[in-house]
């Protein structure tokens, strides 16, 4: 039988729900010191706790051998991804995982076969790059690590090059971010439009449950960027502190229906796209964010920005999305949350004796 694994981290109380819903035993991975939300207020979603003192201690082989005794399926997430590291997740970390664990690399923007070159292989519009500050001649955003945190950028704006040169300098004294991170920042047109991360699940078991299926669309709420912009205009003006981009939570959101076609669209030829460059392609949840802008000839486009490869880490989709009761009609049973199709195919691939279809 099954065991779902879980990494104690970003979405780990959403998988551990729907694996529990769906019968499955699971299995928490959890760093002391950080693991009270899991092992004392949410212990009942844990069957088994492994507690480390480093996240990077997954790949130990007393680690490794306990959860394949567990005969785990571990699911990836953002966190496992980043503190663990995409070469010993690719190259030592011998347990199942249900996805593609190559894929995951492609959400950073240092890689050769990053998220952009997927997009642009797609034909997928996203934003206008800048390779220098120099070339900057319109608003544009700034996407750079922050020092601090592997899991967040510290985004700022600038309309020229002296604009971008004098923000940089101050975050950089300020400590926010370094010159090395500066140095790999990507510089992008800001896309002036609604935003909408568009939440898909891409199936193995095609000719069981189709290619794919739309989840919900949502949003993020950011620090310290929300409480900056719950200001009036004219205090904003008085406040000079450097804005964080970094998310602190997510609400539900809809797109109207006339337009919900293209996102689709964009789904499916993200996910041929992959399955091309990064065979077997994408298994299970992905993210397209972006927002619906006017482009130069004023059309409404669909303009992506950013794409995850992985579970989201947005429990707001599953209540507020009403895809989950067009996902209960289509499948025949009660779907409410989005990892609840990841546990479907699981336990369809496990009754059929197809788990090597879905894991890598």
């Amino acid at each position: 039988m099954v065991t779902i694994g879980i990494f104690g981290s970003h979405s780990a109380k959403e998988i551990g729900m729907s694996a529990k819903a769906w019968g499955f035993k699971t299995v928490l991975v959890a760093q002391k010191g950080r693991d009270k939300l899991y092992t004392k207020f949410n212990k009942h979603l844990y069957d088994y706790v492994i507690a480390l003192d480093s996240f990077r201690e997954i790949v130990n082989k007393e680690v490794q051998e306990k959860l394949l005794e567990l005969e785990t399926i571990f699911i990836p997430n953002r966190s496992f991804a980043v503190y663990v590291g995409y070469d010993k997740i690719e190259k030592e970390f011998k347990v199942p995982i249900y996805g593609n664990r190559f894929l995951l690399r492609a959400e950073e923007r240092n890689v050769e076969k990053n998220q952009y070159y997927l997009l642009e292989k797609a034909g997928i519009r996203f934003p206008k790059s800048y390779s220098s500050p120099e070339n900057i001649d319109r608003l544009c955003v700034v996407k750079v690590q922050q020092a601090k945190n592997p899991l967040e950028r510290a985004f700022f704006y600038a309309v020229s090059p002296e604009d971008y040169y004098r923000q940089a300098e101050r975050l950089i004294k300020e400590g926010v971010i370094t010159e090395e991170a500066l140095r790999t920042a990507r510089i992008e047109e800001f896309v002036l439009g609604a935003r909408f991360n568009a939440n898909f699940h891409s199936y193995a078991l095609k000719d069981v449950f189709g290619d794919f299926d739309f989840v919900g669309f949502s949003d993020r709420r950011q620090v310290n960027l929300q409480g900056f912009l719950n200001l009036p205009a004219r205090e904003q003006l008085k406040i000079d502190i450097p804005i964080k981009n970094e998310e602190i939570g997510h609400f539900g959101v809809t797109m109207r229906e006339s337009k919900q076609e293209i996102v689709y669209e964009y789904a499916e030829k993200m996910i041929r796209a992959c399955e091309k460059e990064y065979p077997p392609g994408i298994i299970g949840l992905f993210g397209l964010q972006g927002a619906m802008a006017y482009s130069p000839s004023d059309e409404l486009e669909f303009v992506v920005f950013d794409v995850s490869f992985r579970v989201p880490g947005d429990p707001a989709i599953g209540p507020t999305s009403p895809e989950m009761r067009n996902l209960t009609l289509k499948h025949g049973i009660k779907i409410e949350d989005p990892l609840d199709l990841t546990m479907m195919e699981i336990k369809k691939a496990e009754e059929l004796g197809r788990i090597e279809e879905i894991i890598t």
